[in-house]
C-alpha cells in the first residue's frame, strides 16, 4: 500500500531531482513503474484525495486572481495538481489560508507582469502530474488506459474537474477580495476583467 505520507516522499522527491516539471514527470513515473500495480492506483487515489483539499471556492478566487481571470474549471483543477507539486508544507499552508500564496516564489514572480508575458512553464498549473500514474500503470501492465477501471474495481472515481463544497462568497468583489486577501490583493491589483 502506498499511503500518504509515501505520496508526499515520491512528490516532493521529484523536486530534489530537479526544478523542471517535464523532467519530474519522467522521475515520478520512472518511480511508479517501478512499483506494483496495486501502489500505482494507491498514487492517483492520493492525489486525488489530497487535491481535493484545495478544491475550494477560496482557493478558486485566489487562483483566478493571480492569473487574471484566466481560470476555468481545467485551470483550477491542474492550479491544484500544481499546488500539490509545491509540497506538503506549502500545500497545507495554502489550503488553510490562501493569502499565504503570497509567500509562494512562484507566485511572487508573476506579480507585476501580464499574463501575456508569462512563459509556459511560469503557469501555476501541472496537468502532467495528473498522467503520471496512468503512465506509470500501462508501463507495468501494459494495459492502455487500465488505471481508470482499476480504480474503478476499487469503488472508486477518479476526478478531472473541480467540484467546490464549500460556500461561494463573494469574492469576485474587488473590496471583498482586498478584505479577506490583503497580501493577494497587493500583489495582484484587480484589473476589472
Amino acid at each position: 500500500m502506498l499511503d500518504v505520507d509515501d505520496f508526499w516522499s515520491l512528490v516532493e522527491g521529484s523536486a530534489t531531482v530537479t526544478g523542471q516539471s517535464d523532467e519530474r514527470l519522467a522521475w515520478l513515473t520512472g518511480r511508479l513503474a517501478g512499483r506494483t500495480p496495486a501502489e500505482v492506483v494507491d498514487f492517483a487515489l492520493r492525489l486525488d484525495e489530497v487535491r481535493r483539499r484545495a478544491d475550494t471556492w477560496r482557493l478558486w478566487a485566489a487562483a483566478s486572481r493571480i492569473c487574471d481571470g484566466y481560470c476555468s474549471d481545467d485551470g483550477f483543477h491542474y492550479f491544484q495538481v500544481w499546488l500539490v507539486g509545491l509540497g506538503r508544507e506549502t500545500f497545507d499552508r495554502v489550503v488553510a489560508d490562501p493569502d499565504t500564496l503570497a509567500d509562494v516564489p512562484q507566485v511572487r514572480r508573476l506579480a507585476g507582469r501580464s499574463v501575456r508575458d508569462w512563459a509556459d512553464d511560469e503557469w501555476p498549473d501541472w496537468e502532467g502530474l495528473d498522467y503520471v500514474a496512468g503512465e506509470a500503470y500501462e508501463r507495468i501492465t501494459g494495459v492502455h488506459e487500465g488505471l481508470d477501471e482499476a480504480i474503478e474495481a476499487r469503488g472508486h472515481e477518479r476526478s478531472f474537474s473541480p467540484d467546490p463544497q464549500d460556500e461561494q462568497d463573494a469574492l469576485r468583489d474587488p473590496a471583498e477580495f482586498t478584505r479577506r486577501y490583503p497580501r493577494l490583493a497587493g500583489l495582484f491589483p484587480a484589473t476589472g476583467r
